[in-house]
This record gives structure tokens, C-alpha cells and sequence, in this order.
């Protein structure tokens, strides 16, 4: 089996990883919020007004699918999306009071379960590995390696 030790396929496994235990963790708290949700919520926190095209910027997410993820949020409450001022092709996404306090609440629990994606590792090999990860992947098009 020697696609076991290429890199696409530890990738792909890190990442079935990562999702379950989010999935676990976030549900087993009460909140339905998926990965990505969680993502575009934290880029529409850290730049309000941002438009769907630059939350899927800021993630690295798929443009043409970046609707639906905002869609689902605006279903539950936490963004609401307006005609850009200047841009009137454009939507502006902004987070709601609801999707504000949603996201400080959960940010903690996401916050731990970090240790529990990577809990094989000890914490220099975390280090070390979160430095590679960030390495290999680059900043997101369009994103500052800070943005």
C-alpha cells in the first residue's frame, strides 16, 4: 500500500481527524456549526463588511460555493448580508449580535480540541508541525500571511 505514506493521503487523514473531533465536540456542546462555518465566522468577526468573495478569500474556500455556508448562517441568525455601499454587485456579510455571542462562546471549545487533532504529538512536534503546516500551505490568495 504505497499511497499510505504520501502526503496527500496523511493530509486527507489529519483531516477526517480534525472533523470528527469537531463535529463530536461542537454537537456534544449543543452547537450546530460545521468547520467551515466556524471559519467564515471568524473572517466576518475579524473584517466586518467583508463580501462573500473575500470570506471565501480569507478561509480558502471555493467562491462559487461560499453562498451556502453564508446562507446557513443567516438561516440560524448569525449574519446578515446587505447591498455593498460600493460595490452594489457585491454583499456585504456582517455577524449579528446572535452569531457574535455564538462564536465567543464556542472559540474556547475549538480552541482545546486543538490538542486532541494533534494529541500523538508532543507539544515541540505540535509547535513543529503547525510551523510546517503554515509553511507548506502559504497565505490565502488574496490574504496577508498575518490576514
Amino acid at each position: 500500500m504505497k499511497a499510505h505514506g504520501m502526503a496527500g493521503h496523511l493530509i486527507r487523514r489529519l483531516n477526517q481527524i480534525s472533523t470528527q473531533v469537531f463535529s463530536t465536540r461542537v454537537q456534544a456542546a449543543g452547537f450546530d456549526v460545521t468547520q467551515v462555518q466556524f471559519a467564515a465566522m471568524d473572517a466576518i468577526l475579524a473584517h466586518p463588511g467583508l463580501d462573500q468573495a473575500g470570506v471565501a478569500a480569507a478561509i480558502a474556500y471555493d467562491r462559487a460555493t461560499i453562498g451556502g455556508v453564508i446562507d446557513r448562517l443567516e438561516q440560524k441568525g448569525y449574519v446578515v448580508r446587505a447591498v455593498s455601499k460600493r460595490d452594489r454587485r457585491a454583499r456585504e456579510v456582517r455577524a449579528t449580535e446572535a452569531g457574535r455571542a455564538m462564536f465567543d462562546e464556542i472559540l474556547p471549545l475549538v480552541t482545546a480540541l486543538q490538542s486532541e487533532v494533534l494529541e500523538r504529538l508532543e507539544p515541540k512536534e505540535r509547535a513543529a508541525f503547525l510551523a510546517l503546516a503554515r509553511k507548506a500551505i502559504g497565505p490565502a490568495p488574496g490574504m496577508t500571511e498575518q490576514g
